[in-house]
């Protein structure tokens, strides 16, 4: 493992942590200015930190001075701001600078210890994602559903048989399209796409197969189609199930006997094309009311492929959610932000009704909106904040009559320590939905922070009850580490 750079020009700081870090197994490599950090980077004799924690003021330089440098040749790096100086202003320009997090001194040693290793988990995390996106293929995705996709590509790799796609919008029926054409022996040739669903009805036929001078009044030249176009490669023909019932006729000729004429041509021109159609409809539902020719049906489906919603591969979103984050941040010019595991786990709880088209929008929304480096729950977008409590609560079993659990509240001072209300063992599910809707119903947008913490002091409160007080072995009966035990314990004001 990669170590943990300390910088700070006081000795018994660096002294303390390096320690405190030993203790938990954690390596580590000390520093008394940001120049001697630049310099073991340039010097690049070693794999470099896994974490660097700076002090934001030392001769020489500052901590946000190296944290600017840092961040230009390791984008990626955790990095935490260290300082006794407790201003807002330097708050702001750490995160701005994309620091991961802001420690004040004096600090408490196990706090930033735990808050030493969140950043070391995240640093292996992102180079995990590093790795897995750089090696990425044109379309990503390790569900089986996407597997049994990939699979059918590589089958059809040396094909030139008539494939049509089906799937929602939004869910990458164009990439599958692309990805097919690319690994075909057609690869060299061009790959031509067309939406038949966004083009007027009356400009459709021109726009497939061209059309000759003086065909119609504003023919003022000869027009190669989309057909032409794609000579030797590939024609993408998008929604198709939206295509003119009479221009289905035309195509239905060219796949039949591979030849087409342009509007207002009198000499055929053979078509040396392979034909890739997707669509979101129930194209066997358009044939049964008419809206859809039979044998044009049977003449794209010889090789059919159905992609997936994303609702049914969740655990592809966070390899997505990454992409996206780093993608828009590239376009944008700016630190790419990450998901904390709270969020991510809300995001993958969410239906995306829109599909990956949605889940793109969304990161790329989040890259512009979310305040911080790190993405918290509280930053999602309404849409998936109004889903959380719906999609997290399970539904109450049919037929049996709801339970009135009540949920404990914070205690005030005069409470008597450990002490909570118990609701009944069954039925405490219905008591969380329904403090849920209460909440919803004022109009709280705090709903997450609040109910989580809520339950975490209720978690906490029952497993010290009975283990008479020992933090320790509370956090083992919880199956939490005991770094986690003692944050929480702190973050919520427990004793």
């Amino acid at each position: 493992m990669k170590p943990i750079w300390i910088a700070d020009d006081d000795p018994s700081i660096r002294f303390v942590l390096e320690k405190a870090l030993a203790r938990e197994e954690l390596p580590t490599r000390s520093f008394d200015g940001p120049k001697a950090v630049l310099d073991a980077l340039a010097d690049g004799a070693d794999e470099g930190p896994q974490v660097l924690v700076s002090d934001i003021r030392m001769p020489g330089g500052s901590g946000l001075e190296l944290l600017e440098k840092v961040k230009r040749q390791h984008p990626a790096l955790p990095v935490i701001i260290m300082t006794a100086y407790s201003d807002l202003d330097s708050a702001v320009a750490a995160f701005q600078g994309g620091a991961f997090e802001y420690l004040p001194k004096p600090f408490d040693l196990p706090k930033a210890v735990e808050l030493i290793r969140r950043a070391v988990e995240e640093s292996q995390r992102e180079e995990v994602a590093q790795e897995t996106l750089s090696a990425a293929p044109e379309i990503l995705g390790q569900a089986p559903a996407m597997q049994d996709v990939f699979r059918a590509i590589g089958r059809l790799s040396q094909s030139h048989v008539t494939v049509l796609i089906t799937g929602e919008s939004g869910s990458g029926k164009e990439l599958v399209a692309r990805a097919l054409h690319k690994h075909s022996p057609r690869a060299k040739g061009p790959f031509v796409a067309i939406n038949t669903a966004a083009i007027p009805k009356d400009l459709l036929e021109s726009e497939l197969f061209g059309h000759e001078r003086g065909a119609f009044t504003g023919a003022q030249t000869l027009r190669r189609g989309r057909f032409e176009q794609a000579e030797g490669g590939t024609l993408f023909l998008d929604e198709i199930g939206d295509m003119p019932f009479e221009l289905q006729t035309r195509l239905l000729r060219v796949l039949s006997d591979g030849h087409y004429y342009r509007v207002g041509g009198h000499s055929a021109i053979k078509a040396n094309v392979r034909v890739i159609a997707a669509t979101h409809q129930n194209l066997e539902q358009r044939v049964k009311e008419g809206a859809f020719r039979e044998d044009l049906y049977h003449r794209l489906n010889v090789i059919r492929l159905r992609l997936p919603p994303l609702r049914e591969r969740r655990e592809d979103i966070p390899l997505l959610a990454r992409f996206f984050l780093q993608h828009s941040a590239r376009q944008l010019e700016v630190e790419p932000k990450r998901l904390s595991d709270a969020a991510l786990e809300a995001l993958s709880a969410f239906d995306f009704p829109g599909n990956v088209r949605q889940l793109e929008n969304l990161c790329h929304w989040l890259t512009v909106m979310a305040p911080a480096q790190v993405i918290e729950v509280k930053d999602l977008p309404p849409e998936v904040l109004q889903a959380i409590p719906a999609t997290a609560a399970p539904a109450p079993t049919a037929g049996a009559a709801p339970h009135r659990a009540v949920l404990p509240g914070p205690r005030s001072a005069g409470d008597t320590p450990g002490a909570v209300a118990p609701a009944p063992a069954a039925g405490w599910e219905e008591g969380l939905r329904a403090e849920a809707q209460r909440l919803l119903a004022e109009g709280r947008r705090d709903i997450w922070d609040t109910l989580m913490g809520r339950v975490e002091r209720c978690l906490l409160d029952a497993a010290l009850q009975a283990t008479h007080g020992r933090r320790i072995e509370a956090a083992q009966r919880l199956g939490i580490g005991r770094n986690t035990i003692t944050r929480k314990l702190q973050e919520l004001g427990m004793r």
